[in-house]
């Protein structure tokens, strides 16, 4: 069996794969810093939803990168993890 990196790599070779991929970075470091600072505050999925009233469940769809949250939602996630939102938009060349 590959491995997920030699898979990953081999995927990437495709133009299609490659942009898609590219495309969904935004996604993923969002999902990533969320999951970081989560565990940062020692804090499940379940302890993070009740700080900001909502279910385990849309915390789990956040973190997998299967939700697309308004900025209000994520302002809440952000104020629970003690953390600032802050968004940017860079113009593309």
């Amino acid at each position: 069996m590959k491995s997920y990196s030699v898979l990953k790599k081999a995927w990437l070779k495709k133009k299609g794969v490659r942009r898609a991929y590219s495309a969904l970075a935004p996604e993923f470091a969002l999902a990533q810093m969320i999951i970081e600072q989560r565990i940062k505050k020692g804090l499940t999925q379940a302890a993070l939803a009740r700080r900001i009233g909502t279910r385990q469940s849309a915390i789990a769809r956040l973190e997998s990168g299967a939700y697309n949250p308004t900025v209000g939602f994520l302002k809440k996630v952000a104020k629970a993890l003690d953390a600032q939102l802050i968004v940017s938009m860079r113009r593309t060349v």
